[in-house]
């Protein structure tokens, strides 16, 4: 598991940034959807500057803690990326801190 990004809540949505070795996005925003047409919808959207680039789910862990489940895909992408905003740590003054925290999707096949 990798940690591509950092975030802060910000009302109901939260702000930061995702950088890996080919993707540098500051002012990324998670919106919180305020109209769902169904359950499977998701439950945020996710922005950088106009752009949608990807959706999120509200998610409940098998331990116990909220969590959002997150898809990104663009066209400059290979694949989408999935990944998991996680609450981190609270900082001075009682904010709280995310981690967007990816990992490789089971059943990729080994190098041959």
């Amino acid at each position: 598991m990798t940690t591509i990004g950092t975030f802060r809540k910000s009302g109901s949505d939260y702000v930061g940034e995702i950088v890996t070795l080919s993707l540098q996005a500051k002012n990324v925003r998670i919106v919180r959807e305020t109209s769902t047409p169904h359950e499977t919808a998701p439950s945020h959207r996710v922005f950088v500057g106009r752009a949608e680039i990807g959706a999120a789910w509200a998610r409940h862990s098998a331990e116990g803690r909220d969590y959002l489940s997150l898809k990104l895909d663009d066209p400059s992408f290979t694949a989408a990326i999935y990944a998991n905003l996680f609450d981190d740590i609270v900082l001075e003054g009682g904010e709280e801190s995310f981690s967007l925290v990816w990992s490789r999707p089971n059943g990729r096949r080994s190098a041959e």
